[in-house]
C-alpha cells in the first residue's frame, strides 16, 4: 500500500496568522508588546509556539531566560487553541489533492509537531480530518519529528509500509525526519521561504497542490 504522510504547519495549512497572534498575545500579557508581525515571521511560527516566543523575547528583553518561554508555552497552546481557526486556511487545491489520491489507491497520514489533540481540532475546522487515515502528533509519542518513530506511526497506522512512503513537508525538520527514515521528501514552494527551500536537497518540490498526484506517482510508481 503506498502511503503519503504530510506535515500540517506549513504544508496542508497556512497556520501562521493564528500562531503569531497567539505569541503576540503572551507578550501582551507581559507587557511587552507584539513583537512578532504576522508578514515577516511566518518562517519562524512554522517552527513552532517556543521559536516564536524565543523570537519575541530576543527582540524586547534583554537577559531573557529559557524559562520564560517554558512559562509562556501552556499559556500559548490555550491562546492558541481558542483561536485555531480564525485566519488558518487550507491551501489552494489540498481537499481535491487528497481525493485524488485515495482514488488513485494511496493511503493518507499526518505527522506533525503540533500536539495532537490542537492538530485534530484543527483538521476538524477545516473540515477534512476525515480525508486521513493516522494522525501522529508532537505528544504522541516519547519522541517528535525529525526523529523517525513518529514517522513510521502515522505509516503504520495509516496502513502502509515506510519503504512504499513519502513525506510531503514544508521544513528542515521535515527534510530530516524523511532522510532519518530512509523514504523520499517533497517540499512545497508555496510557503514563506518559496523555492528556497530547495536547499534543503529534497527528491521533490511541490509547486501546488494540482501537481500532487504527479509526484507521488513518480516518487511511488506502482
Amino acid at each position: 500500500m503506498r502511503t503519503v504522510i504530510f506535515d500540517l504547519d506549513g504544508t496542508l495549512a497556512d497556520t501562521s496568522d493564528d500562531l503569531i497572534a497567539a505569541a503576540n498575545d503572551c507578550f501582551q500579557g507581559l507587557g511587552l508588546g507584539a513583537p512578532l508581525d504576522p508578514a515577516t515571521d511566518a518562517v519562524t511560527a512554522f517552527r513552532g509556539g517556543r521559536a516564536m516566543l524565543r523570537l519575541g523575547f530576543e527582540r524586547v528583553k534583554s537577559g531573557w531566560a529559557e524559562a520564560e518561554v517554558d512559562a509562556q508555552y501552556q499559556p500559548f497552546l490555550e491562546l492558541y487553541g481558542a483561536g485555531i481557526d480564525r485566519q488558518t486556511r487550507l491551501y489552494p487545491g489540498v481537499e481535491r489533492a487528497m481525493d485524488r489520491l485515495c482514488a488513485a489507491g494511496f493511503r493518507l497520514g499526518i505527522c506533525t509537531n503540533k500536539p495532537e489533540a490542537l492538530a485534530e481540532l484543527l483538521l476538524a475546522r477545516l473540515g477534512v480530518r476525515g480525508q486521513f487515515d493516522s494522525l501522529v502528533g508532537a505528544d504522541t509519542l516519547p519522541t517528535r519529528k525529525p526523529d523517525p518513530a513518529p514517522y513510521v506511526a502515522a505509516v503504520t497506522r495509516a496502513g502502509g509500509t515506510v519503504n512504499r512512503s513519502i513525506l510531503v513537508g514544508d521544513t528542515v525538520t521535515d527534510r530530516d525526519t524523511a532522510r532519518a527514515a530512509g523514504v523520499p521528501c517533497a517540499l512545497v514552494t508555496f510557503g514563506p521561504e518559496g523555492r528556497g527551500v530547495a536547499r534543503l536537497k529534497p527528491e521533490a518540490l511541490l509547486d501546488g497542490y494540482e501537481g500532487l498526484l504527479d509526484l507521488a506517482e513518480g516518487l511511488l510508481p506502482m
